[in-house]
């Protein structure tokens, strides 16, 4: 399914770096193969080296990628309610707080890659059931307009910008 990259106007500058990493049209595409990007470095990455931190006040490989689930999930739950028409502002996150909460480091990458996909999964068939109207379908998420075909992009460069983090400051092979 090709989508029409969403226009500035429909999310945050804040976001503008992730839709940036998505010059496809085909935001399903990328969507639907990123699991299995994410499954594949995750293999590469030896056990004894999941907890690695490329500096102390650095996330590890695992929470980096538990980061990743939990904004799978609020993206998700975004773009969901905006396509519902949902008026009610949705709140923002604070990554460094969810991660600091978290159990992330209890978990290994496969468990990771594994409810993330999960969520994926479960976010393709959301957006693909999704008549053009509602892509276009805008709400206010984090004080910020946002559409759901923005939504999609940012949850796909999302992905990429830490794959670009993964390979440049871990030392992980994306690809």
């Amino acid at each position: 399914m090709t989508m029409e990259r969403p226009p500035d106007d429909e999310f945050d500058p804040f976001y503008a770096g992730y839709v940036a990493c998505v010059s496809e049209t085909d935001v399903l595409g990328v969507l639907a193969a990123q699991t299995d990007v994410l499954r594949a470095v995750a293999g590469t990455v030896p056990p004894d080296q999941e907890l690695r931190r490329y500096a102390p006040d650095k996330w590890s490989l695992r929470e980096v990628f538990g980061h990743l689930t939990d904004a799978e999930w609020v993206f998700g739950y975004r773009a969901l309610c905006i396509s519902r028409q949902d008026a009610t502002p949705l709140p923002g996150f604070d990554e460094q707080a969810y991660v600091a909460r978290s159990s992330f480091l209890d978990r290994s990458l496969a468990d990771h890659v594994h409810l993330f996909g999960t969520l994926r999964a479960a976010n393709l068939l959301l957006l693909r059931q999704l008549d053009a109207p509602r892509w276009r379908q805008t709400g206010n998420a984090n004080g910020s307009r946002v559409s759901v075909r923005a939504l999609a992009y940012i949850m796909a460069g999302h992905v990429r910008h830490h794959l670009t983090i993964l390979d440049q400051r871990y030392g992980v092979s994306t690809g």
